[in-house]
């Protein structure tokens, strides 16, 4: 086993049955990568590290939370990571939503392929009638446009936590222009430039 799976798997804790989820993943991942730039391709040997572990560290800030939304899941991170992590655990559920049909054909490929306690959803974000304990994005959009997309999920209770670069706080600053809301920053576990948001209490600037 690489040193990198292994420092995953002190890292999150993972299974025999986790770890070689996230093997498979990785495998269709390359291969579907060649023809539709899921990823960087220069990210893809760093896997474990900056997909599988950027990831999966969000489990660690809402351990209670059984059901998730990944919002623009793109290439499936945040969200088939945290689907393979959950797989088992009763009630979990992770709805994968985006708005480009080959991604979702994608996606559902994995999910098929795995066996995940996961839902493809393929359609505009904010146009989801999903209730979830907790909203996730990476990579998606500023934020003062993601919380636009996040706000009907927000409204069914949901809590965020968003993956983010090392201008989540001037993104903030330029959502509060638009949005109130409870937001916390806890610095990527991944990549100290990276930025987690932890956020609440979300609505409209009257």
């Amino acid at each position: 086993m690489s040193d990198a799976i292994q420092t995953f798997r002190v890292q999150t804790g993972a299974s025999d049955a986790n770890i070689a989820d996230l093997q498979t993943f990785l495998a269709m991942l390359t291969e579907a990568n060649a023809v539709m730039n899921l990823v960087g391709p220069d990210t893809i040997p760093d896997f474990w590290n900056r997909h599988a572990w950027d990831s999966a560290q969000l489990l660690s800030l809402a351990p209670e939370a059984r059901t998730w939304a990944d919002l623009g899941a793109g290439a499936g991170f945040p969200g088939v990571v945290l689907a393979i992590m959950l797989k088992g655990r009763p009630g979990a559920h992770v709805w994968l939503v985006d708005s480009l049909g080959k991604r979702c054909r994608f996606l559902q490929t994995i999910v098929d392929a795995l066996e995940l306690p996961a839902t493809v959803v393929n359609g505009r974000a904010e146009e989801q009638a999903i209730t979830v304990d907790v909203v996730t994005a990476r990579a998606v959009a500023a934020m003062e446009k993601l919380l636009g997309y996040a706000q009907p999920y927000f409204q069914r209770g949901a809590k965020g936590l968003f993956l983010k670069g090392e201008k989540a706080e001037a993104e903030l600053k330029e959502a509060r222009r638009v949005w109130q809301f409870e937001a916390e920053l806890t610095v990527s576990r991944s990549d100290p430039r990276g930025r987690i948001v932890s956020l609440g209490s979300l609505r409209r600037v009257r």
